[in-house]
Parts: C-alpha cells; sequence; structure tokens
C-alpha cells in the first residue's frame, strides 16, 4: 500500500468572516446563524499510510461524518481524528500542520495543498467545537437580521445592506448610480428584452422627481413585452424548442405552450401556481384547461420518430429527461448523476433517483411517436377556435383547424416503477413508489398526494430547503449575469457557495411570502447595488476582479434573441406582436437540407416573409438538429436539454455577423430611408439614430466623427451612384418610394457602423 494520505477539502470550508489579516481574533461563524456548515470535509474516503501510527479505521477513516470524527483511531484507544475544542489533540490537524512530508495532509504527492488560512479555520474551527451540520443547502432558510453599516445612507432596500456589509469587510465601496441614460437602457432590456424610445429616453432624462426612476420600472413591469423577455429562460429552461429532435427531428407544434408563458408572466401568475400548473395542472381538483395546457413543460423533451428503435427504451428516456428537468429546474440539484448508482458527492441514491422518476411515469405513452399516431398515443390536447375564445385569448392562433398540443394525463396503475440498474431501461431490480430524497426533505405520504400535484406540494412546502433559493438565485442571475450561487444548476456538493448567503437566504424567504415574481424583480431592480455604474478602478479591480462582492455594474452582452429585438426596435422594422407560431427568418441556404433525413416534415427550410420576418427573437423557429445559426453563434441553447444558464463567449463569428448578417443590414437601411425622409439637418439625423441604437445622446467628439464619416460616404457614393443602388439591395422590407440612393447609402454605413458598436450590444 502506498504511503499516501488522501485529503479532499471541499468549498464546502465555508466561513463569513472580514479580513484575513483578522483571522486569529475572529470567531468563525456558527451554522444556526448563516446556515451554513462549516466542517471540513477533508475526505470522503480514507487515509491510508504505514507503520504503528498509522490512521486507518476498518472501512476507512470517514470525517465527512461525525461517527467517523469522532471515533477512537483504530489500534490507538486514545488517539482521534478529531477532538472537541482541541486542536492539539486532534491527530487529523496534527497532520495537516505538521511539515514531515512523510506525515502531511495532503501529501506532497496528491498536488493539493491547503493555504495557511484554510489551516487556520480548520483549527478555529475544531476549537469551537467541531460542530457538523447538513450541507446548507439542505437547511430551511431563516430571514437573517439586517448587517450594521456604515454608509447607511447608500443603501435603498435590504439587498443593499447584505451587499455593502461585505465591501465594507474588504475595504471596498459601491460605486456611485450610473447616469441616467445608461441606467434607462439597463433596465429597459432588462425587463423588455428592448431598448427605450425616445419618448421614453426624454421623458426620463427631463424627469428630476425622485420617484422618476421608479415610474419607469412600473410602466416596463406593466409592458407587454415583459412576459416575452422573462420567458426566453424559461424556454431554455423548459427545453422548448420547434421539432422532436432525435435523428427525423420533425415539426412539433407546442408553440401555445409558449404563449401561456409569456401570458403567466405578464398577468404575473405568482410562482407557486406557475409551478404547480406546470409540474400538475392536470391534476387539480377541479378541471382547468389553462392549467392542463401548463403541463405541456413536461412534454417538451425530445421524442424520437425514427422506426426500429426500442419502444421501451425511449420512454424511459423521456421520463429520464422530465426527473433531471425537475432536479436542474427546481431544486438546482444533479438529479442525473444518480440514475445509474448513488450520486457520488450528493445525498441522493439511485432508489431516491427513481422514487421520483415514479411521478412521471404514469403517462400512457410510448417511445417511438409517429403523426399519424398509429404507434403511439400520447396525451393531447385539441385546442379549438371556441376554446381560444372562451378560455385561453391569450393564445395567438389565427388557422381554423384545431392544434394539438402535447399535455400529461396520468393513468393510475399502468405500471410499476423499478430502480433500473446501472440506468438500463430492462434491467429492472427493486419496485418503488413515489418518493424524495430524504436529506432534501422527506415526501410525507401523509401529507403530501402521492403524485405530481403532491410532488408541486412538497416543492412548495414552508420547510422546504431549495425551492425559494434556486429561483431567487435565477432571477439574480438574469440581473447581474452570475447567481449568488454561481453554480446556478448545481447547489450541491461540488457547487460553488454562494457569496452572499444571508442575502440569498433573505431574498428566498421575503420571496416565499408571497411568490410575487414582479415584486421579487422589482426590489432588485430598485436596489442602489443594481443602479450602480459600471466603471471600475484598480483597486477593485485587484481585490475583487470577478465583481463578485457587486462593487460596481457588471458588463455583459446582450443574449442571441436581445440582438435581433434591438435591431429591429432601434430600425423601426420590429412587429410587436405578442404569441403565436414560430417563424422561420433569413438562415444560409442548405443548412436544414444537409443534416435532414429525408423524412419528415422539416427537410427543407421554407423561409417566412412578410411581418413574420420581423418578429422577436423569441419567436424562432427552433430546430433541433440545426439551431438558428445566427442564435446559436450569440449562445443561445440548442434546446436539447434543460439549460439554466447559457455560457457567454467572445469569438469573431459574432462580429461577423454584425456585419454582414442581413438582419442588421436592413435594419440600418430601413431606418436610413426613414431619417432620410425626415425634414432635418444631417447631424441631426445622426444623433437621433444614435439615441434610437446606443440609447443616450453622443458626445461632441463621437458626433463629429461620424457626421465626417458621413460626408466622407456622401461623396463616396456620388462618384459612384451605381454602387449606392446596388449596396442597399438588401433585405425584402419594400423600400421606400423616392429615395435618394446616395443620401440613403451614405447615411445606412453611418447607421451600420453604429450597430457594430461594442455599447450597442453591452449591457453596462
Amino acid at each position: 500500500m502506498k504511503n499516501l494520505i488522501h485529503v479532499i477539502v471541499l468549498s464546502s470550508l465555508f466561513f463569513s468572516c472580514a479580513k484575513k489579516q483578522k483571522l486569529d481574533n475572529m470567531k468563525v461563524p456558527k451554522v444556526v446563524d448563516y446556515n451554513f456548515h462549516v466542517r471540513p470535509i477533508l475526505s470522503d474516503k480514507c487515509f491510508a499510510c504505514h507503520g504503528p501510527d498509522k490512521l486507518n479505521q476498518k472501512g476507512g477513516l470517514r470525517l465527512d461524518t461525525p461517527e467517523g470524527a469522532y471515533a477512537a483511531l483504530e489500534g490507538h484507544k486514545e488517539a482521534y481524528a478529531i477532538v472537541k475544542g482541541s486542536p492539539e489533540k486532534s491527530m487529523a490537524y496534527l497532520r495537516i500542520m505538521t511539515d514531515d512530508s512523510t506525515l502531511m495532509m495532503p501529501p506532497p504527492v496528491s498536488n493539493l495543498k491547503l493555504n495557511e488560512y484554510e489551516k487556520k479555520v480548520i483549527g478555529k474551527w475544531i476549537e469551537q467545537g467541531a460542530e457538523y451540520k447538513p450541507h446548507w443547502a439542505f437547511v430551511k432558510p431563516e430571514s437573517p437580521t439586517l448587517p450594521q453599516v456604515d454608509m447607511g445612507e447608500w443603501t435603498n432596500n435590504e439587498i443593499d445592506y447584505f451587499i455593502l456589509n461585505k465591501l465594507e469587510g474588504i475595504g471596498l465601496t459601491p460605486n456611485p448610480e450610473a447616469d441616467k441614460a445608461r441606467l434607462l437602457k439597463r433596465v429597459s432590456f432588462d425587463l423588455t428584452g428592448l431598448p427605450p424610445s425616445l419618448e421614453l429616453q426624454e421623458a426620463f432624462i427631463n424627469d428630476d422627481s425622485e420617484e422618476a426612476y421608479e415610474k419607469v420600472v412600473d410602466k416596463l413591469l406593466s409592458n407587454k413585452h415583459y412576459g416575452e423577455k422573462m420567458a426566453v429562460h424559461w424556454l431554455d429552461i423548459a427545453r422548448y424548442a420547434d421539432s422532436h429532435g432525435y435523428q427525423d427531428d420533425g415539426l412539433r407544434t407546442m408553440w401555445p405552450w409558449r404563449d401561456w408563458v409569456i401570458h403567466a408572466f405578464n398577468q404575473n401568475y405568482s410562482f407557486d401556481k406557475f409551478l404547480t400548473w406546470q409540474l400538475a395542472g392536470d391534476l387539480l381538483p377541479e378541471e382547468n384547461i389553462e392549467a392542463t395546457l401548463a403541463t405541456g413543460f413536461n412534454r417538451n423533451h425530445k421524442i424520437t420518430q425514427e422506426g426500429g428503435v426500442i419502444d421501451e427504451e425511449y420512454r424511459v428516456e423521456y421520463v429520464t429527461d422530465r426527473t433531471n428537468t425537475l432536479g436542474k429546474a427546481f431544486l438546482g440539484m444533479t438529479f442525473e448523476c444518480a440514475k445509474c448508482h448513488d450520486h457520488k458527492y450528493d445525498p441522493i441514491s439511485q432508489k431516491n433517483y427513481f422514487e421520483t422518476f415514479a411521478f412521471f411515469d404514469k403517462v400512457p405513452e410510448k417511445g417511438l411517436y409517429k403523426i399519424d399516431r398509429n404507434f403511439a398515443d400520447p396525451p393531447l390536447m385539441k385546442i379549438t377556435s371556441e376554446m381560444i375564445d372562451s378560455l385561453l385569448t391569450f393564445i395567438n392562433k389565427k388557422a381554423e383547424e384545431p392544434v394539438e398540443v402535447m399535455v400529461m394525463k396520468d393513468k393510475p396503475g399502468i405500471r410499476d416503477t423499478y430502480i433500473l440498474g446501472r440506468g438500463v431501461y430492462d434491467a429492472k431490480g427493486e419496485v418503488v413508489t413515489f418518493g424524495t430524497p430524504s436529506a432534501i426533505l422527506p415526501f410525507d405520504t401523509m401529507k403530501f398526494d402521492q403524485n405530481r400535484l403532491g410532488l408541486s406540494e412538497w416543492l412548495l412546502s414552508e420547510e422546504h430547503p431549495l425551492t425559494s433559493r434556486v429561483f431567487v438565485n435565477r432571477i439574480w442571475q438574469e440581473f447581474f449575469g452570475k447567481g449568488i450561487v454561481k453554480t446556478t444548476g448545481d447547489f450541491g456538493m461540488q457547487g460553488d457557495l454562494p457569496t452572499h448567503p444571508q442575502l440569498l437566504d433573505w431574498l428566498a424567504t421575503d420571496f416565499k411570502s408571497d411568490w410575487d415574481i414582479k415584486r421579487l424583480i422589482k426590489t432588485i431592480v430598485m436596489s442602489a447595488t443594481y443602479k450602480q455604474s459600471s466603471v471600475t478602478d484598480k483597486k477593485k479591480l485587484s481585490i475583487d476582479p470577478e465583481n463578485k462582492y457587486y462593487a460596481r455594474m457588471s458588463r455583459s452582452r446582450f443574449g442571441a434573441e436581445m440582438i435581433r429585438d434591438m435591431v429591429f426596435a432601434s430600425s423601426g422594422l420590429l412587429n410587436p406582436e405578442i404569441g403565436g407560431p414560430s417563424v422561420k427568418p433569413y438562415q444560409p441556404d442548405g443548412l436544414w437540407e444537409a443534416a435532414a433525413s429525408g423524412r419528415g416534415m422539416l427537410s427543407i427550410y421554407d423561409q417566412d416573409h412578410g411581418d413574420a420576418l420581423y418578429r422577436r427573437g423569441i419567436y424562432t423557429f427552433i430546430k433541433r438538429t440545426v439551431p438558428p445559426p445566427v442564435m446559436l453563434t450569440f449562445d443561445a441553447s440548442s434546446r436539447d436539454q434543460c439549460e439554466v444558464r447559457r455560457v457567454t463567449t467572445s469569438t469573431p463569428l459574432q462580429a461577423l455577423i454584425m456585419l454582414n448578417d442581413p438582419t442588421v443590414l436592413e435594419g440600418a437601411r430601413v431606418l436610413a430611408e426613414n431619417l432620410s425622409s425626415e425634414d432635418i439637418a444631417d447631424d441631426n439625423k445622426v444623433e437621433k439614430a444614435f439615441k434610437l441604437i446606443v440609447c443616450r445622446s453622443p458626445k461632441p467628439q463621437e458626433k463629429e466623427l461620424l457626421i465626417s464619416y458621413l460626408k466622407e460616404q456622401k461623396e463616396h457614393f456620388t462618384d459612384h451612384p451605381e454602387l449606392a443602388e446596388d449596396f442597399i439591395k438588401v433585405g425584402e422590407y419594400p423600400a421606400k418610394e423616392g429615395r435618394d440612393s446616395v443620401q440613403v447609402a451614405a447615411l445606412m454605413q453611418v447607421i451600420h457602423s453604429i450597430y457594430n458598436l461594442e455599447e450597442t450590444i453591452t449591457r453596462s
């Protein structure tokens, strides 16, 4: 046996203290105060060493449990790995502190190392009693008291106290409020996904009242486009798409469910209703057609249409997808790890997994789905015009024939649920019934119905530690670019720790009081933390380069849909229609054809025309095997599976799209035509274009540069009128009659340059 001492010090070694130089005098915060365990999980296996002084117990030394840590070491009746209150008697601590490389924990050959700060924290923890607590995320959040701060005049609401307290602890001060133009652009895009109109810009800039910003926030929250903006992140979570996926990737009609999501956000459905209807709307005591439609959430997974597949294998895959989505969407847990074996890091056994699996396993469906339904008969709703006129008025349906949407409908007793060996569909083991991981919260069969409705009640119960935390963390991510827990989909042992645990718990408990999503969002955007400028300096970059502690507002590039929407809104092309079938905008030729199997209805890309071309990005048709290339380049989800956070990249392809995409060029052309027809001076045209696109007035030097460029382009196109005419032949939007080709081409060049400014597509 090798002379090794294995040590894994995980990030669960959390403490909320002030400066490192004060560590010797500090008191490590108690779990009861912060809902955090401060225990070091030193090993998930064993120490293996040699000689008479070996630290080894039967079955291996376990330091991740109090029973293992406090027990006498094998062969040493008076020796213990951890002795409460006595670091000097704790063999594990002595091994950590020794300079003897043959005894040192962790050993040099492990390439693991504790810094001095971490060593002192372990010593303090032992000195204070070495108290073990459950993983922080599995402890019910309690509303903390507001911390003391020195700069109380900076705060707007409770959020700011928690942020400021942490900033003062690390020697930073928050930024002043952003200037009004940038703040308006930020909150307008954050709440509606669209730039503020010129009228709104002017009204806000000229409103000197203390309520000016709050009036704008209320106006944007009540805007019909708010629901579209909020729905985008939920469609990623719900893996919404317009095709089935897999090889044949046939047409799927789920857009009425998308219309419902937009409607739910606009009507500010409480989160408990939003969750319950999507998980179990078909199981409500009184039949509710709208709630049944909402259960389409559970049917958005991929479905195969390929003949020759094993029916049961794919049916199990669909139930697996629903189970995994539940874990990531509502619990922030990597459930999928437990399908084949007990979770390696989190307290989710394989049995727990299939007990949860059972909630979604009672649907009368088959693995193979065909349009004619000769092979399968999944639960469907037939949505007629009469239903829309009376019950589903939010659905934007123009066709006369009914629209069929997949929904949930259980058939009790249809099948038993088994633990599947290694997750294989036909390796049936023990029969299991409805349940959930008890480490999170036991599923009380006396309290909760044994179906999906009971599952939703479990998620929303007062004692549940995760549901509210996970949702408020995800909403925080939408407004700050990252969550308080950065690993939005993993609150488990391998996930990141919250940067502000008290703030997370305050938000979670406050939200749980009424589950009001708009109130939560208004609280965030009204905070002084949100309203800060994004300006930084060397000190802030040195102390907090990632801006984890919010001494400024982070800058981030717009999402894929927002870039498209920004071009349409600023140019006047935007079709503001809400809901309806997905549309197929401009796309390079041959993409679908190259990837198509030759079967099904989606072998050829049939581009839309007219007003459909100018609909918002949320309505772009998503074919899973060939996602929209422009949106994919700007990091949109392919919708193959539940995604709670989009990656953000910066690539040359993105710059090439902004330079050459027909959507951007057409937007520049149409705006140039509109401004050219206005009876105003050229410098006013440039200034108006800048305000429409960048959402602020240009600085004098910026305006001078753009006007100079306009004059240069006018001269160029005057000398080459044929180039001007050719340049403005872009896009299908009808050209203005009697347009001056030279004037339009020159102004189009300027506008196109403004669209390509970094600031244009950046939230700052």
